[in-house]
């Protein structure tokens, strides 16, 4: 049977456990094939669990969110939250974040780290995709940045690994799993329609994440880790945590 044929299985079997006997079956078929995410004993519970592995089961791993012409431009482009009054992150602004470095460590071969005019340097990728907020407003902008999966294969990452995680100098750390680490539109952006990435908008680096919600774009980056699990790695930071506030899974 082919890979994809076995995956369509597997999601018509989710999908039919959840139908015949509740959504908490198919969270225990979910759990045979790893299928289980971050926060499926949160607010979301069972249901959260049913829409991830069906996602990731029943659509293409590398499927791309669409891309628009730089016509289609946004003339007005909202932000949500402030910019980190912490000292760090001010000293590096004012020096024009020419000390910034971006560390990339956890389950990697070569732990690295990255000035701004080094991941600048890497090959560049540039898409005009479209933003969405989950409080209802949305912009359409053009990013230029290093494709995140150049630069974990240049750290070499473990074939144990499950999640990416991302912390910024506020306190609004979250994650990816690895078929969004690896996606092709996902991005360290440093540049937003052709200009350097504006503060508000989480200067010097931001992720993007086409394929999911705003607040999976982590801003102001400072570090990502590569692990296999996500318990208590976030603790102390008081953010948005794999089993409060948002799902996890924030997938358009």
């Amino acid at each position: 049977m082919s890979r994809m044929s076995r995956r369509k299985l597997i999601g018509t079997g989710l999908a039919a456990a959840a139908g015949a006997c509740g959504l908490g079956v198919a969270e225990r078929v979910a759990d045979r094939y790893g299928l289980i995410p971050p926060d499926p004993g949160g607010v979301y519970g069972a249901g959260e669990t049913l829409t991830y592995a069906a996602q990731r089961l029943l659509m293409s791993r590398h499927s791309l969110a669409r891309e628009f012409n730089r016509s289609d431009i946004s003339k007005v482009l909202p932000v949500n939250g402030e910019v980190p009054e912490n000292e760090s992150y001010q000293r590096l602004m004012a020096g024009g974040f020419a000390d910034w470095r971006l560390r990339v460590d956890g389950l990697i071969a070569r732990p690295v780290s990255f000035s701004l005019a080094e991941l600048k340097r890497l090959p560049s990728r540039t898409q005009v995709t479209h933003q969405a907020c989950e409080e209802g407003w949305s912009f359409i902008a053009e990013w230029t940045g290093v494709p995140l999966s150049y630069v974990l294969n240049l750290a070499g990452v473990h074939p144990k690994a499950k999640y990416v995680a991302f912390f910024p100098f506020d306190v609004n750390w979250d994650s990816l799993d690895m078929d969004d680490a690896w996606h092709p539109q996902t991005l360290l952006a440093y540049a937003m329609n052709g200009e350097e990435l504006p503060a508000p908008h989480g200067a010097p680096i931001r992720l993007r994440v086409a394929r999911q919600l705003g607040y999976k774009s982590v801003k102001y980056l400072s570090r990502i880790t590569v692990t296999d699990t996500l318990r208590n790695i976030g603790s102390g930071l008081g953010s948005i945590s794999p089993d409060i506030g948002y799902s996890w899974y924030a997938g358009i």
